[in-house]
């Protein structure tokens, strides 16, 4: 039921437990390939274990008992896969790999997979922000400090920080994506030769790291801080729509459906939704966030318990993040500005000595350097 909320968007489909369950069995089927190329198996092998590497073959219930019994998932992985590939190969089937070489590189290519939609939905988001800048550049509206009436500024303004702070966080995560989801592939302690894992790597289009980092966490500590980063900003429009669709400031509202938003008890409510539905998100991401940072104190060459820990989590945070970056797309996209209330609170500020002051002298040339920097329909 309350999937609808935390669970919006593309991005939250790319971490279900069948989309994780395909992920470690491509890394099997990378891992056989990679060693028939070096010569450590045979290539007739690798192709029938590759071969049955389809989530559908498998009992996601009972491998999920087995991970309960084991406290990892993939010893009850590579017994179903071996009884699946048959006599021939089943001896073949995750050589001189360990569990944290499949779950890794599994959550990797998880991540690598749901970030598509994500930042797909950020960049929704920041196109949407960049149309408010363009279109109420010269629209005047209250600046507020500390929930105070301040200065003059317009709406514009404001928009073109949404744009800088997404496009900003959006750009920090596409790097991520790009060279910090590495395939792991140590071994049972991490020396494993790197010619295997360059070929996982490539095949499964993850980085190719250093060494492994079964040990050192500071890839999957990227990933995390680069969404709780994206959460961050989301969270900040959100909360921006939210004051400024008060009945009391008007200066905003939530478009879309005319139904939604309705309250159980009060019908003469219109709720703001959409972006109460992001903060909902955005409010959980810190706190799995800081699990994974605390999980890089790891025990010697395999964390016990630190690093089980990570596994839902990162799931959980690509999800949240996702499920935000989709609802504040729509929110931007969907957002009325009452331009004419802005100008009417702007008078009232000015009888306080609030709003009769002229705009920022920078404010137009702002703008442009955030449209220049983060350019719509990029």
């Amino acid at each position: 039921m309350l999937d609808t909320l935390y669970a919006r968007g593309e991005a939250a489909a790319q971490v279900t437990g069948s989309r994780l369950l395909q992920a470690m069995l491509d890394v099997e089927a990378a891992l056989a390939r990679a060693l028939a190329a070096e010569g450590e198996i045979p290539a007739a092998a690798a192709e029938a274990i590759a071969g049955v590497c389809r989530a559908q073959r498998f009992d996601l219930d009972a491998l999920a008992r087995e991970t309960a019994r084991h406290a990892t998932p993939v010893v009850g992985l590579v017994r179903a896969l071996r009884d699946a590939v048959g006599a021939d190969a089943r001896d073949h089937v995750h050589v001189g790999a360990t569990s944290q070489d499949i779950v890794d590189s599994a959550l990797m290519l998880v991540a690598r997979r749901a970030l598509a939609p994500l930042l797909g939905d950020a960049r929704r988001a920041a196109d949407a922000a960049a149309r408010l800048a363009e279109e109420h550049r010269t629209t005047p509206m209250v600046g507020r400090t500390l929930l105070q009436q301040a200065l003059p500024i317009t709406f514009g303004l404001r928009a073109a920080g949404w744009l800088t702070g997404i496009g900003a966080a959006e750009a920090r995560l596409d790097a991520v994506r790009a060279r910090e989801l590495a395939v792991q592939m140590g071994g049972p302690v991490g020396g494993r030769s790197p010619r295997v894992a360059a070929r996982v790597a490539a095949e499964l289009q993850l980085a190719e790291p250093v060494m492994p980092w079964g040990a050192i966490r500071v890839a999957p500590a990227a990933l995390a801080s680069a969404l709780g980063t994206l959460a961050g900003v989301l969270g900040k429009v959100a909360r921006d729509v939210t004051l400024l669709a008060q009945d009391e400031v008007g200066e905003v509202r939530e478009g879309g459906d005319p139904a939604a938003g309705g309250s159980s008890a009060m019908a003469h409510k219109r709720n703001p939704i959409a972006a109460v539905s992001a903060l909902a998100c955005v409010k959980r991401v810190p706190g799995a966030v800081a699990t994974v940072l605390a999980a890089m104190e790891a025990e010697h060459e395999r964390a016990a318990g630190a690093w089980q820990a990570e596994w839902g989590v990162h799931a959980e945070i690509l999800r949240l993040t996702g499920s935000a970056a989709a609802w504040v797309g729509e929110l931007l996209c969907h957002l009325e500005v009452d331009a004419a209330r802005m100008a009417a609170n702007l008078a009232a500020a000015a009888t306080g000595g609030a709003g009769d002051r002229p705009l920022p002298d920078g404010t137009d040339e702002l703008i442009d350097r955030a449209l220049a920097a983060y350019p719509s329909g990029r």
